[in-house]
């Protein structure tokens, strides 16, 4: 029998990037050889906020969540023996995009590379950075401006570059539906071809290629019929919008280009092994459609509820592509789904939804000033207050969590301190010693006078790229970079989204949420103060607030004075907002892995403000042994992510609140006075 001609299969890549540039280096290279055919890098949360690695707010930071770049130097040695013209890179960096790609372009020259020929995407949109991840620096105004500058100079000077790659993925993450997650997206992909356009930096006749190299970054949860309609809905939608508002004929041109991480908002720290079956019907869904599929699919690893994974774990994620693209005959066949009434139907609703959210987006002004008023994020809280509500009740079934909880002793987790990777605290002196020889050897009076003259084009409508390539060749740092255009732009706090968000549990008679309401209530009166008071505080660097926001809304609604500010507080900053608000709970939360430097230093500065009756407890990815540790350091209760219930925490704090003060646990007290 004749072989299938088969498709070319998508471009395979992890997530990668940990503890310096050259440990990170040497995981690119082993991947590499495993048969990753692209690279995806994680840059650490200094970087990617524009702080160098000694920055304050960088402490327990550095290396935790990717690579930590500062200089030339970093990304020398993270593409050390890599040829970038022969390799396609997708870094997800946003706020200091323009850096990072400069950093990127003059290793590649210092290479030999043909910079016409370099592929690959900086993710750099930041409108959802306002919304979710939030690593945003600089005010909307700057940080389109920056967007626009990177789209014109690499339509001219690297043109086979995405210098955008418009992330729906994290918009999901934050709690979107699919709805939701098409629209914001959409609204944003329109925001930022209407600011080319409009910059006069590309002439028209040039649009073409402009649309032509914008990506984006989807997320395909556990549902899977809903999520291969949402990418047909996609599909449709972005053939409508580029030929209708922008005039593009060129049918590749118009094409919708996309690469994908599956969910790692449904990966659960129960029974974790049952993620790896949620990560392959993940992957399905944005694979088994040929006229959908994605350009580029990366997974992550079963064990992201538990903490950093280990190589390993990712070589597992990577055979789980492998096996589908090369063992599979799916690559032989055309579209498997066309003529299907179910998956029409589902695509034609999907479409219409979201056709009637961009209207509304762009009737505001369009998808900046939505942001800027706090309607976007404020129906995010919303849905994701949604989807928690259902899964407490039981509507949206969770193996291993709300359902089918009995286990077996799984081998994967028998010894949890091995079944995920830490990195070296060691790690983060050896990239701050590095940073001190860095600024060291330079022309100091260069690196200020390319600073000086980045400061004087930020303030013009000059583009920005070539000043930031003066930079990043002069030897300034990432720090140095994004505070001399701070200096210009000032920085931006976005909405919280936490007051405009509605209720999304009723307190029925004789549920969950009125018993604690009743506790919040009677405690507050015991205590002799008018509402019990809990601030929410994000230390440091991290800004995934989704936990935080919905522990926030779920305590307003029972009854709490909720004081959160937002995320990226130092230590400092929280200690004085608690003592400024007389709270009677400190929560913390930290998905970053910094708790073990930023917990602790929060409850001695408490106990230095004369702070002893306030009890402190912490949410995030902590393991087990992390937990002992903090609460060894005075934290009274440490939640992860396999405690489900937000109405059953809300208790929980209560009752910490209670013991504090010397009351009776809120349960015992009720018993005895019935």
């Amino acid at each position: 029998m004749a072989a299938q001609k088969r498709d070319r299969p998508w471009l395979m890549r992890t997530y990668a990037g940990h503890s310096t540039a050259s440990d990170s280096n040497a995981l690119y290279r082993r991947n590499l050889a495993k048969g990753q055919t692209g690279l995806s890098v994680a840059f650490d949360l200094p970087t990617q906020t524009g702080y160098d690695s000694d920055h304050v707010l960088a402490r327990g930071e550095v290396g935790r969540v990717g690579v930590p770049v500062g200089h030339l130097g970093d990304m020398r040695t993270l593409f050390d023996g890599i040829p970038l013209e022969r390799t396609n890179t997708s870094m997800t960096i946003n706020a200091t995009a323009m850096w990072l790609l400069a950093l990127y372009q003059v290793v590649a020259e210092e290479q030999g590379a043909d910079v016409a020929k370099l592929t690959g995407t900086t993710q750099n949109d930041i409108v959802k950075e306002y919304l979710s991840r939030g690593t945003h620096v600089f005010p909307p105004g700057p940080s389109v401006r920056l967007i626009t500058d990177m789209i014109a100079y690499t339509v001219a000077h690297i043109p086979k570059w995405n210098p955008i790659n418009i992330c729906s993925y994290h918009l999901q993450e934050a709690g979107a539906t699919p709805v939701q997650e098409i629209a914001y997206s959409m609204c944003t992909a329109i925001a930022v071809l209407d600011a080319v356009r409009d910059s006069g930096q590309v002439p028209a006749e040039r649009m073409g290629e402009v649309v032509g190299r914008i990506s984006f970054f989807v997320n395909a949860g556990v549902r899977f019929v809903e999520e291969m309609c949402k990418m047909r809905a996609f599909n449709r939608l972005w053939e409508k919008v580029t030929r209708e508002r922008y005039g593009i004929e060129d049918a590749k041109q118009r094409r919708f280009r996309y690469g994908v991480q599956v969910n790692s908002l449904g990966l659960t720290e129960a029974q974790p092994e049952n993620n790896v079956q949620r990560i392959v019907l993940e992957m399905l869904a944005v694979t088994l459609s040929k006229d959908a599929r994605a350009r580029a699919v990366q997974l992550p690893a079963w064990n992201e509820a538990l903490g950093l994974p280990r190589p390993w774990d990712q070589q597992w994620s990577l055979r789980i592509q492998q096996v589908l693209a090369y063992e599979s005959d799916l690559l032989e066949y055309g579209d498997l789904f066309d003529g299907s009434h179910v998956v029409e139907a589902k695509t034609a609703e999907l479409l219409a939804g979201a056709e009637a959210e961009i209207a509304k987006v762009l009737g505001m002004g369009g998808v900046i000033p939505a942001v800027e008023s706090g309607y976007l994020k404020s129906e995010l809280v919303a849905s994701h207050a949604e989807r928690r509500a259902r899964i407490e009740a039981g509507q949206d079934k969770i193996i291993g969590v709300n359902c089918f909880d009995s286990t077996e002793d799984s081998p994967l987790t028998a010894d949890l301190d091995t079944a995920i990777m830490v990195v070296d605290p060691a790690s983060e002196r050896s990239v701050l010693a590095n940073l001190d020889a860095w600024r060291g050897s330079r022309d100091e009076a260069a690196v200020q006078g390319a600073l000086a003259r980045l400061k004087e084009v930020a303030a013009t409508d000059e583009n920005l790229m070539e000043a930031t390539l003066a930079c990043a060749r002069a030897g300034a740092t990432t720090g140095e970079w994004s505070f001399a255009l701070r200096e210009v732009f000032g920085e931006y706090r976005a909405p919280t989204g936490v007051g405009g968000a509605p209720v999304a549990v009723a307190a029925e008679p004789g549920g969950e949420l009125a018993a604690v309401r009743a506790a919040v209530a009677a405690t507050a009166a015991e205590l002799g103060t008018g509402k019990l008071r809990l601030l929410v505080g994000k230390p440091g660097l991290d800004g995934h607030s989704n936990g935080a926001e919905q522990i926030a809304v779920r305590a307003r609604d029972a009854g709490f004075e909720v004081v959160y500010q937002g995320i990226r507080l130092t230590p400092e900053q929280i200690v004085s907002a608690a003592v400024a608000e007389d709270v009677h709970c400190v929560g913390l939360s930290i998905l970053s892995g910094a708790h073990p430097e930023l917990v602790p230093d929060v409850i001695q500065r408490l106990g230095r403000a004369g702070v002893e009756d306030v009890p402190v407890i912490v949410g995030g990815i902590i393991p087990a042994a992390d937990a002992e540790v903090l609460r060894a350091a005075g934290v009274a209760a440490v939640f992860t992510p396999k405690d489900f219930g937000i109405t059953t925490i809300i208790g929980r704090i209560v009752d910490e609140i209670r013991l504090a003060n010397r009351l009776q646990p809120w349960a015992a007290a009720t018993a005895a006075t019935s």
